[in-house]
């Protein structure tokens, strides 16, 4: 073989082997490849070692967004073409912007939307630019969103505005192969007017809960109080109706104690005098009383009617006393 043969066969190999090489794509997992033939879509090249014709074959390059951060350290969003498409669950975070309200209060809105690819062909056929279109798309939902709430609404119901998103977001994305799975709201950042008039506000709410609090513990403090004082006197009170009651009790049983006495006493005069001598006995006895009585008044001065018949009643009391037998108790 000549020089000029070698180098032709040289050449020919390296053009076949970078044939080869062109011919094979290996594509990552998760993702896709868009594979065009002569400009018109061919097939879908899936996960692993794939095998396409050079030349006549290309893959469709298709925007990707990435995230990077700038020497300041703030984020900054790159839109660049890419020739494998991922399925993978992707995160938009899209810069803040401004909003109006419905009682007209710009706030500044920071939201992130979270999608999947479920059908690539409409992704990359449906729709020229899938991430601008999906930023696009959820800005403008996000103004309709919030300008139809107040700023109190926006601030307390960040739950709903996400779901009004998903739903708005996802039904259009929809025509383009693409499934939201989630819009949350990062950040609301109101004026700093409206923020220190808010400050103001909950600073008011606080204190106004603060004295309505103090006033409850000292009513429920004076209501204790009273409660306590009122369970004093009627425990009091029922102590002083017991003691009474006990002792009403004890002066009864002295009552009937010397009733019984009284009467053992009368028992045996009885046997001892007979009827009569009983009554002459009582009455005698209560004429001393008297007497006794009358003596210790010294105002009264008594004298009596007959000095016989009160030696003749005092002559009888004695023989009575003394016939009579001494009772238990005296």
């Amino acid at each position: 073989m000549t020089v000029a043969g070698i180098i032709v066969f040289a050449i020919v190999a390296i053009f076949v082997i970078v044939l080869t090489v062109k011919g094979i794509r290996i594509v990552p997992e998760r993702s896709v490849m868009m594979i065009e033939r002569l400009g018109r879509f061919s097939r879908q090249l899936n996960a692993g070692l794939n095998i396409i014709v050079p030349v006549v074959d290309s893959p469709r390059l298709v925007p990707i967004r990435t995230t990077v951060k700038d020497a300041d350290g703030k984020k900054a969003h790159l839109i660049s073409m890419e020739i494998s498409l991922d399925l993978r669950e992707q995160v938009y975070d899209f810069p803040a912007q401004q909003v109006i309200t419905r009682d007209n209060v710009g706030i500044l809105v920071d939201a992130v939307v979270y999608f999947a690819i479920m059908d690539a062909k409409k992704a990359t056929y449906e729709i020229a630019n899938l991430p601008l279109a999906l930023e696009t798309l959820t800005q403008t939902t996000l103004r309709n969103v919030i300008g139809e709430m107040d700023l109190d609404d926006t601030l307390s119901s960040r739950d709903t505005i996400n779901a009004k998103l998903v739903d708005t977001i996802d039904q259009a994305a929809n025509g383009w192969g693409v499934k939201v799975n989630r819009v949350e709201v990062q950040d609301i950042e109101p004026p700093a007017d409206v923020t220190r008039a808010m400050e103001q506000v909950m600073k008011a709410e606080r204190e106004r809960r603060a004295n309505v609090t103090e006033a409850e513990g000292f009513k429920r403090a004076e209501v204790l109080r009273a409660e306590g004082e009122r369970d004093a006197r009627i425990a009091q009170a029922e102590g002083e109706q017991k003691a009474q009651i006990a002792e009403a009790k004890g002066e009864a049983e002295a009552i009937r104690e010397v009733a019984n006495a009284k009467g053992e006493e009368l028992r045996i005069l009885k046997m001892q005098l007979g009827e009569q001598g009983v009554a002459d006995y009582l009455v005698a006895l209560r004429y001393m009383e008297t007497l006794d009585n009358m003596a210790k008044n010294n105002n009264v001065v008594w004298m009596p009617h007959s000095a016989t018949d009160l030696g003749s009643m005092i002559g009888g009391f004695k023989k009575l006393v003394q016939s009579a037998p001494v009772s238990p108790g005296e």
